[in-house]
């Protein structure tokens, strides 16, 4: 294991030490997640908090986008990159962070999209960008759905301060991409999305039943 291994796990460790009894997180379907190989996390979205809870389904680095604004200090910058975090560019189609996570893929480590984009609110899901579809067809590697629920009580979008509430995270069944026999790439993207908002939708509609 590398230097950025270890800084993930170590942190992921003290992240889930403080955050598990504080809003007593239950992870449900962890085992439905490939155990080897490249698969992508595609979670749904409605405080900053789900990006740690997200971390909780497995002890494998998961390869997070994350915001230029992040990176702008020298310590920052080092400890995203040390946490194995991509540099994107907020409200752009930022082509070279796409690349970084293909590569990540392609050496068969997972990654994390939120496929509704920016933060949402309420129980029904934005609609769904189509990158992480795209990126599991041209790949050939699953989508595995995250239902989120309890979070955005937390630290919703607009807050400083959180609050305490029970968090459920609900792992679906991977979603695998259909074959390009037939067909462009894009209409199969737009297929698999289609069918990932729907198990989302329930995954999602599980874990805010959860939560409570």
């Amino acid at each position: 294991m590398n230097d950025q291994g270890r800084f993930y796990r170590v942190v992921r460790l003290a992240v889930m030490a403080v955050l598990r009894p504080l809003f007593r997180v239950r992870v449900v379907g962890a085992d439905r997640l490939p155990r080897t190989g490249a698969y992508i996390v595609a979670p749904t979205h409605r405080s900053i908090t789900d990006v740690p809870f997200t971390t909780f389904v497995t002890r494998r680095t998961i390869r997070f986008l994350a915001k230029q604004e992040l990176f702008s200090t020298s310590v920052g910058r080092w400890v995203f990159e040390h946490l194995g975090a991509v540099e994107v560019e907020r409200g752009a189609a930022d082509r070279a962070a796409l690349r970084v996570l293909e590569r990540v893929l392609r050496d068969g480590e997972p990654v994390a999209l939120f496929p509704e984009g920016t933060r949402a609110e309420g129980t029904r899901l934005a609609p769904l960008y189509d990158g992480a579809a795209y990126l599991a067809v041209k790949l050939q590697v699953p989508i595995v759905p995250i239902g989120i629920g309890g979070s955005e009580h937390i630290l919703p979008k607009g807050s400083i301060v959180p609050r305490l509430h029970r968090v459920a995270v609900v792992v679906g069944a991977p979603l695998q991409p259909p074959t390009l026999e037939s067909g462009s790439r894009r209409r199969a993207a737009t297929k698999l999305t289609d069918e990932l908002a729907a198990e989302l939708q329930r995954c999602f509609d599980d874990a805010v039943r959860r939560a409570g």
